[in-house]
């Protein structure tokens, strides 16, 4: 079985299987291991059950990234399995190959990419331009983690050794503001 993990937003957000789940919390870093748990125990799955765990690696939550990418390298540390990234616009065009994807940053701009163009962030007005290259436009709604598991299987498959490490489309804040006084 594979655990896929998101914590790139205000919730946690498991899928295993078929099965879902959605859990708001206000400290992801003391619900993670404990929901985690109760989620495996809901599904009759244990720990030695899971073959590869995915995570989420953004673009989204600085510290919610980075708590998920943790999290899961702890855990294949420990169950010896692989650790597999995916990021949220892998899992948008997985359900639709041929939109473009605009994702609210929540800062007054939007994290982008498309088939043929690499994530970076726009500003709204760029956005509105450049999306009427591509037939639609997803990222308003959040992504399906369902869509995530195929994504998952075939980096297993291919084994792709691909490094578990944060999307970053921005500097912190720590790192823009590190000269200021």
């Amino acid at each position: 079985m594979i655990l896929i993990i998101n914590t790139t937003a205000a919730e946690l957000e498991f899928l295993l299987g078929d099965k879902t789940k959605r859990i708001p919390t206000e400290k992801q870093s003391i619900a993670l291991p404990v929901e985690t748990e109760k989620f495996l125990n809901e599904c009759g799955v244990k720990w030695s059950d899971l073959k590869a765990i995915g995570v989420v690696v953004g673009p989204g939550s600085f510290t919610g990234i980075r708590l998920g990418i943790a999290y899961a390298k702890g855990l294949g540390l420990g169950l010896h399995i692989p650790v597999i990234p995916i990021n949220a616009f892998e899992i948008y065009l997985q359900a639709t190959p041929d939109a473009f994807v605009a994702i609210d940053s929540g800062r007054g701009d939007f994290f982008v990419a498309a088939k043929g163009l690499a994530p970076c962030t726009m500003s709204i007005d760029d956005v509105e331009v450049k999306q009427m290259q591509w037939a639609r436009t997803v990222g308003h709604k959040p992504f399906d983690l369902h869509d995530a598991l195929p994504i998952v299987q075939k980096k297993l498959i291919n084994k792709t050794n691909e490094p578990v490490v944060p999307m970053y489309l921005r500097p912190s804040y720590a790192e823009q503001n590190k000269n200021v006084k």
